[in-house]
């Protein structure tokens, strides 16, 4: 039966000062041109593995994406008092029993030279990583067997390991899994549907990239005296601004990934929304230290469909006489959250909420509530008493 509360849809703004949170491959401020403005743009990809890192902290799971998982399995042998080269054999025929193709490490010193048993999956793995430890428990089963096998030289080389446990084990899941999915169309069934989609976050106003040029001090030289000029001389990109941030929680897939487990679904849930709400990409932390937190999160549990507001900002955001771009969009998603769900119908709606920084009322938003956690914890009770009423 189709669960009532189906979508949780979650919307943030976050002013960032001086900062580069995610960088193309040329050290770049990444960009997205829209409303015929630039805007400073992060990647879903930057921001998600942000979150994912905050979520595996919080939740107590991990999960592992890879491709040398054979080495992961070495260095656990290793770490229990396998021999160095017993157990890297071990890490090879696990790895070459993934199903997955590989090839064989090229060697530091020459890169014509491959490396007995240190292979590369073609394909990266993902699994819990407490695989890691099964798949060296499998190593310990076949131990007699792995003395005597041949290393692992070449692709066209057989394990002597079971291909069909190892790839169970590739197969399994976590909570990480569960809620983020999982593309692995080498080793059958073992595609997860996430249940999260989230969006690349991008400023609501229009944004310059800014070139920042530094030096750095010879120490040596600066106490000698005896030469000018700096040691290193070098130019960096950074922007600022106040971003729009938006995901989706499909419930109906995350209970289908997890099966009939209520608990489950309210922890992996609060903690994901509490994640997105906290997380911020890494890069360049050191230089700029933008920890700042969002000015405004939203949340709302509907029947029908996902609702992003980012077009709430297609026609950029003007700073307020007062300067500043953060109260315009506050008031702007508010504005366009009303007018979006009135030509759509309420209908679709059990509950909406916010949580803000903001002192004035944001009626298009639904409830105020006073923390972040007060505002996760009312949309949950709202969305899974539904989900419970309708597969009861």
């Amino acid at each position: 039966m189709l669960t009532p509360a189906r979508f949780i849809d979650i919307h943030v703004l976050q002013s960032v000062p001086f900062a580069n949170l995610n960088r193309d491959d040329t050290n770049s401020v990444k960009t997205v041109q829209y409303g015929n403005t630039l805007r400073t743009r992060v990647s879903s990809q930057s921001w998600k593995r942000a979150i994912r890192s905050v979520f595996e902290d919080r939740i107590g799971q991990a999960a592992l994406r890879t491709r040398r998982i054979g080495e992961r399995v070495t260095r656990e042998l290793e770490q229990r008092g396998w021999p160095a080269e017993l157990a890297q054999r071990a890490g090879g025929h696990t790895a070459a029993a993934s199903g997955i193709k590989f090839e064989l490490a090229k060697s530091s010193g020459d890169a014509k030279q491959t490396v007995p048993n240190k292979v590369l999956t073609n394909a990266m793995v993902y699994v819990p990583e407490a695989a890691v430890a099964e798949l060296a428990d499998l190593a310990e089963q076949h131990r007699e067997e792995l003395q005597q096998a041949k290393d692992i030289k070449k692709p066209a080389d057989k394990s002597i390991l079971p291909v069909s446990t190892v790839e169970a084990v590739l197969r399994s899941r976590n909570g990480v899994i569960n809620l983020f999915g999982r593309m692995l169309a080498e080793i059958n069934d073992a595609g997860v549907d996430g249940a999260v989609q989230v969006a690349h976050a991008l400023t609501t106003h229009e944004t310059d990239v800014e070139l920042d040029y530094f030096s750095a001090v010879d120490d040596v030289t600066a106490v000698w005296n005896d030469a000018t000029g700096s040691g290193h001389m070098g130019h960096a990109e950074f922007s600022a601004g106040t971003f729009y941030r938006y995901a989706t929680l499909d419930l109906r897939n995350l209970v289908a990934n997890i099966g009939d487990d209520p608990q489950a679904a309210r922890e992996l849930t609060t903690v994901f929304l509490a994640s997105f709400i906290t997380s911020l990409p890494q890069a360049k932390k050191n230089s700029t230290a933008p920890h700042t937190i969002p000015d405004l999160v939203h949340l709302s549990v509907r029947t029908d469909r996902p609702l992003s507001y980012a077009a709430a900002f297609e026609k950029p955001v003007q700073a307020s006489p007062q300067g500043g771009f953060a109260d315009v969009s506050r008031t702007q998603l508010a504005a366009y959250a009303q007018a979006a769900n009135t030509l759509l119908g309420t209908t679709g709606i059990l509950t909406s909420g916010w949580a803000s920084l903001e002192t004035k009322d944001l009626t298009g938003l639904g409830e105020r509530r006073d923390s972040f956690d007060d505002l996760i914890t009312t949309a949950l009770d709202t969305a899974l008493t539904h989900t419970a009423e309708a597969n009861a």
